[in-house]
């Protein structure tokens, strides 16, 4: 047992940044449909923090210590998911191309419009080819500056969100363990013998 959380816990949180990076990559990268790692954060989060106390065989309080458990192991799923979106967001703002759209070449590998520079030109100009330019117009968006300015100031706050219901869910899954919990103590472990009255 540490001094904030059992022992258990941080096994927990390691099979919790598992599953992060599992859900991560899965819907981020080689299928993207992140709105799928949204649908999975909260229950996957509700199970950690419920097995981060199952796993430190917290059979009896304090409370304190068992939604600690918990939220410590909801922490790690945030902190991984929040990082894998961000990152993954980098790669796929950063390194665009422009391929296929734009900065193609003919067989004599001539230059053929339209074109962009690479990183957040390009970003900016798909989202102008896809008919977004009166919504970006809208939001104060006339060049790739401000375009990168409003992409990255929704983002920061997504992952923020992310790590949030991770951490309340972690929260909650300690509170149900704490409900649900075996009421009668292990045998053997310190501190949770019976005594005779």
């Amino acid at each position: 047992m540490s001094g904030f959380v059992d022992r258990g816990a941080v096994t927990a949180a390691y099979v919790g940044i598992g599953m992060a990076v599992t859900i991560g990559i899965s819907f981020l990268l080689i299928i993207p449909i992140e709105p799928i790692v949204w649908y999975l954060t909260l229950p996957g989060a509700l199970l950690i923090g419920y097995y981060a106390n199952q796993r430190s065989d917290r059979r009896v309080g304090p409370w304190p210590r068992i939604l600690a458990n918990g939220l410590f192991a909801g922490a790690a799923i945030g902190i991984t998911l929040a990082a894998l979106l961000l990152t993954v967001k980098a790669i796929f703002f950063f390194a665009d191309t422009g391929y296929p759209d734009f900065n193609r070449v003919n067989e004599l590998r001539q230059p053929i419009p339209p074109r962009c520079d690479t990183g957040a030109d390009c970003v900016y100009k798909r989202y102008l080819a896809a008919d977004r330019g009166a919504d970006l117009a809208a939001a104060g968006v006339a060049d790739p500056r401000s375009f990168s300015a409003l992409y990255w100031g929704q983002q920061v706050p997504t992952a923020g969100m992310l790590l949030l219901v991770a951490m309340l869910g972690g929260l909650g899954g300690g509170a149900l363990y704490g409900i649900f919990r075996p009421k009668r103590p292990a045998e053997g472990v310190a501190g949770t013998e019976t005594r005779p009255a």
